[in-house]
Order: C-alpha cells, then sequence, then structure tokens
C-alpha cells in the first residue's frame, strides 16, 4: 500500500526534518488533525500527489484538498508539477 517517492528520495526523514523544527511544529499546532496527518505523511515520503496522499493518510481526497489548502496558506506546505505526468501536482514540507 505504501507509495515511493515520485525522486526516490525521503525528503523530511531525520533531524533535517521540517517537523522537528519548534516554529514549524507551532505553525502547525494551529492546523485541523487532517493537515497534521497529512504533514506527517509527507514528512515519511514526499513529494507525493494528491491522491498518494489519500491513499496513504487513508483521509477522503476532499479532506486532503482542504488540508493541503491549509498548509499551503500556512506556507507548511509547498507544490510543484510532477516529473512524471505533469498533469498532476506534488507536495512536499517546506524547510
Amino acid at each position: 500500500m505504501s507509495t515511493t517517492p515520485e525522486d526516490g528520495s525521503n525528503q523530511g526523514k531525520g533531524e533535517d526534518s521540517p517537523l522537528a523544527d519548534p516554529d514549524f511544529r507551532n505553525q502547525l499546532r494551529e492546523l485541523p488533525p487532517s493537515a497534521k496527518l497529512v504533514a506527517k505523511v509527507l514528512e515519511g515520503s514526499s513529494p507525493l500527489s494528491q491522491g498518494q496522499l489519500a491513499e496513504e493518510s487513508l483521509l477522503p481526497d476532499r479532506t486532503v484538498r482542504y488540508a493541503l489548502n491549509r498548509l499551503e496558506e500556512s506556507d507548511l506546505v509547498g507544490s510543484r508539477y510532477s516529473f512524471h505526468d505533469a498533469r498532476k501536482q506534488v507536495y512536499y514540507l517546506n524547510s
């Protein structure tokens, strides 16, 4: 069930993880639980598409979309077009 990151990296693992940063955690603390879960999934493997995030988090697509919007508004998550499919965006944690 686990999806692999698009570029083969595991950005966010270990001490370099944005989730280890106290400022990042304080901003995340103010967000809804769905946003926290999406951030945690992105910590484990990113970048991921919205569909991959829904699959990994077991959240509905609509909830993932809401969580991503909240994370992007707080500048905790960034996005770019997929290298594999330019029609899709992939998401990653901002450092």
